[in-house]
């Protein structure tokens, strides 16, 4: 596949999905190191949990996984590719990695079904169908029944939820997640794990998180512990160490979503609507 003069080989059953390689991020007054030296590998079908205390580099290391930062030092790869030699990251973003965020991001005029069709105007999806796959998507975060309601109709567990139904909307390689609980409520943070952990268990999805809490970053495959830029540890569940920079491969693939018929059309759009992602703070 191409993506904007940049070719894509398809991923080998031994290549990681990403790779950090001395990666280092320094900002620019140079008095913060926010990552030193990190490489490690996430491979396709993984469920990792990326913990630190705040400023540890943990959502900088985010934001470098997801392309929406450059390192100062060191390479990210994408399926084997070096990131920097992309030319238009935005598109590549939109096609390959769905994000999902503390604060939402939902647009406010927008209903349910139609956030979730946003990243759609970047996808090649024909318009017509698009309707059809954002109530599958709804349907698989159980909110099928609230399509039509805008985002401040919802619950704050319920808006986490078209956010996530909305960073699946074009088949992403991965769902990088940055403190997707963090405006939840205990019950509504069970749920919104529940959901990543069900998407990783039935739809072999690679997920990536952040997260403040020790007991739900703990229900990861493996768990990445992080402090001052630095990698710390990086252990699975089992409590087996892993080799740092080995992630487990998974034989799972992405099954697609059926068809759903539906009366509903939304009006073609003359250009794209990107919902504005915010970065994180460091941390």
């Amino acid at each position: 596949m191409s993506n904007n003069g940049h070719h894509f080989n398809g991923p080998s059953a031994e290549s990681p999905i990403l790779r950090t390689e001395h990666v280092s991020k320094i900002y620019s007054d140079g008095q913060v190191s926010a990552l030193v030296d990190v490489s490690l590998e996430i491979h396709r079908g993984e469920y990792v949990s990326i913990m630190g205390h705040s400023g540890s580099g943990k959502s900088t290391l985010l934001n470098m996984l997801g392309m929406l930062d450059r390192p100062t030092s060191g390479e990210v790869f994408l399926d084997g590719q070096p990131v920097s030699r992309v030319r238009n990251l935005d598109s590549l973003r939109a096609q390959k990695i769905g994000f999902v965020f503390q604060s939402f991001y939902l647009l406010p005029v927008l209903s349910a079904m139609e956030n979730v069709q946003v990243p759609m105007f970047e996808g090649n999806l024909p318009v017509a169908q698009r309707p059809k796959k954002a109530i599958e998507l709804l349907d698989l975060v159980n909110l099928g029944h609230r399509m039509n309601h805008l985002p401040l109709q919802l619950s704050v567990g319920e808006r986490q939820r078209v956010a996530i139904a909305r960073a699946l909307a074009n088949d992403p390689l991965l769902l990088l997640a940055d403190e997707p609980t963090g405006n939840l409520d205990s019950k509504s943070a069970d749920s919104v794990f529940e959901l990543i952990a069900k998407l990783h268990r039935e739809r072999g999805m690679t997920v990536v998180l952040i997260t403040h809490s020790d007991e739900l970053g703990m229900r990861a495959d493996r768990v990445i512990r992080m402090a001052d830029g630095h990698l710390m540890s990086d252990t699975r569940s089992s409590g087996k160490q892993a080799a740092r920079g080995n992630g487990a491969e998974s034989g799972l693939g992405q099954h697609d979503l059926g068809q759903r018929d539906s009366g509903l059309v939304r009006p073609t759009r003359s250009k794209s609507i990107l919902p504005p992602f915010a970065v994180p703070e460091h941390g």
